[in-house]
């Protein structure tokens, strides 16, 4: 009867043992209460936690979570409808506050995930929301950083994972940086024309500069071939002119014969007619290559010829086109 009673205690004392002997795993804090009472955490390893005076309350995960923020529609600033989604990662750092702080840590930490998000984007234009998603972060962060301090758990990182636009904004967006970009196209092209064109105007100046002062002296070489001309004319005249105070009639008829050699070869050359009439005296013509025979004879020192005897025969020289009986036009064909 003894060693059955003995056997039954010490299986009863077995089985508290047994109860009262908690492992906690890495990770994770097992808050112990006492009648209800929080007294302590059990830190991982082997915990004595005695059954019926004592139990525990909530396992705690200690590890970084992540939360997913399931899809919504915000409205923005400007009234623009956009569907949003994100992941908040948090880590408890105080078991207690978040078992007793809280009712629900997960339901109460999207809640504020949710309603934080909607506060931020809703304050802010569509263009800001789609630009600037490290700033939402940045801003989410803070705000549900300092609402969860007071239930022991830290917000490591909130992140927007995807921003949708409606059908019709995200066509007129498209169309948006078509124009802009086509716009930046025609900007670079007519800046790339205009470099051009100040590339070719500098390199054609040098030959423009060149082209002008090769001008500029032809012009100044001209000029002084004309003067040099009209300084060889004058000095002829002065000398005919003295020729003529001392009483030579040669030099007279030598100038004068010269300018009538001169005017015929310009009526001969002319581009107007191919024959030219005009009365002449054959003798008049003869009289005047003699004097010029003859002031050239004077000027080189020859002998005088004799001058012809008798009045030359007119020559009847018939033209193209002349009317019949006319003598004494001599003709011309250029």
């Amino acid at each position: 009867m003894l060693t059955t009673f003995m056997t039954a205690v010490a299986v009863l004392a077995l089985l508290y043992v047994m109860m009262a002997v908690k492992i906690v795993h890495q990770g994770y804090r097992y808050t112990v209460e006492h009648f209800g009472r929080f007294v302590r955490v059990a830190q991982p390893g082997f915990n004595f936690v005695p059954p019926f005076f004592y139990r525990v309350g909530h396992k705690i995960n200690m590890m970084e979570q992540v939360l997913d923020i399931p899809g919504q529609e915000i409205i923005t600033k400007d009234n623009a409808m956009v569907a949003v989604d994100g992941v908040v990662f948090f880590q408890v750092l105080d078991a207690a506050k978040a078992a007793y702080e809280v009712s629900e840590l997960y339901p109460s930490l999207l809640a504020l995930a949710t309603t934080n998000l909607r506060t931020v984007m809703g304050s802010m234009d569509l263009d800001e929301t789609l630009s600037k998603r490290d700033e939402i972060n940045a801003r989410l962060l803070v705000v549900v950083d300092q609402a969860t301090e007071a239930w022991g758990v830290k917000i490591t990182r909130v992140e927007i994972k995807d921003i949708r636009p409606p059908r019709d904004i995200v066509d007129a967006m498209t169309r948006q940086m078509k124009a802009e970009r086509e716009k930046r196209a025609a900007i670079l092209e007519s800046e790339g024309m205009r470099q051009s064109e100040i590339l070719r105007a500098e390199g054609e100046k040098p030959a423009k500069i060149l082209q002008a002062e090769g001008l500029r002296e032809a012009a100044f070489r001209e000029a002084e071939a004309r003067e040099r001309a009209a300084q060889a004319e004058a000095t002829a005249t002065k000398s005919v002119s003295e020729a003529i105070e001392s009483g030579s009639g040669q030099a007279i008829n030598y100038f004068v014969a010269q300018k009538y050699v001169e005017a015929l070869g310009k009526f001969a050359t002319s581009p107007n007619a191919k024959t030219i009439l005009f009365p002449v005296e054959a003798t008049q013509l003869m009289g005047t290559l003699g004097g010029i025979g003859e002031l050239a004879r004077d000027v080189f020192g020859g002998d005088s010829p004799p001058a012809p005897q008798g009045k030359p025969k007119r020559e009847a020289v018939a033209s193209r086109g002349a009317p019949p009986g006319i003598s004494g036009v001599p003709r011309i064909e250029g």
